[in-house]
């Protein structure tokens, strides 16, 4: 019998959400999670660590707000561990930066649990230099995105990618009023 492989998984909430956007589709947090660390294939989830940034806690921004955080309450309710930073105003929009965040848990578990498998949700290159640490310390280190959101510097820096234009697929649509079309169909975007 073949030994499995524990995974540990890091998503940038923001990032995931705006590229199965992109593609006209609700996102499916168990679905990925299922999909990364298949027990079929030999895949043991340690842990799925979901970040998350707040908007600020001001009238402007109170629909958005509570928005996510009933993302926040369903997450944790199914089992997914969710780190929150809080934003700070920006004009109209808001900035909540959690790739520092994200990237220095990755390092502290990582080092902690020992997974032989490291899975970085997200397509900003800012992460490449995480992979190539979490790399030197022996650990493998994927990252699923999909290929239009995937910076170079990132790609490069991992041990292999995961596309997620397969499992995006799968998704509901997010406006049913649009027409559908299969998301890795190459004429999308002609």
């Amino acid at each position: 019998m073949a030994t499995s492989r524990r995974v540990l998984i890091f998503a940038d909430s923001d990032n995931t959400v705006i590229a199965a956007q992109s593609f006209n589709r609700k996102l499916d947090w168990l679905k990925i999670r299922d999909y990364l660390a298949d027990p079929s294939e030999g895949r043991e989830i340690i842990e799925m660590v979901i970040y998350v940034g707040l908007p600020p806690d001001r009238e402007r921004f109170e629909e958005q707000r509570k928005t996510k955080e009933k993302f926040i309450y369903w997450a944790r309710s199914n089992g997914f561990l969710v780190v929150t930073r809080e934003g700070k105003a920006k004009g109209d929009e808001y900035e909540s930066n959690v790739d520092i965040v994200m990237a220095m848990d990755a390092v502290e578990l990582a080092l902690e649990m020992r997974p032989d498998i490291v899975v970085l949700v997200t397509g900003d290159s800012d992460f490449a230099y995480l992979a190539e640490k979490l790399r030197r310390r022996g650990m493998r280190v994927e990252v699923a995105s999909v290929e239009q959101s995937l910076g170079n510097e990132l790609k490069n820096a991992a041990n292999s990618t995961v596309d997620l234009i397969e499992i995006f697929d799968s998704f509901e649509q997010q406006n049913n009023g649009q027409n559908y079309y299969r998301i890795g169909n190459t004429n999308l975007f002609d």
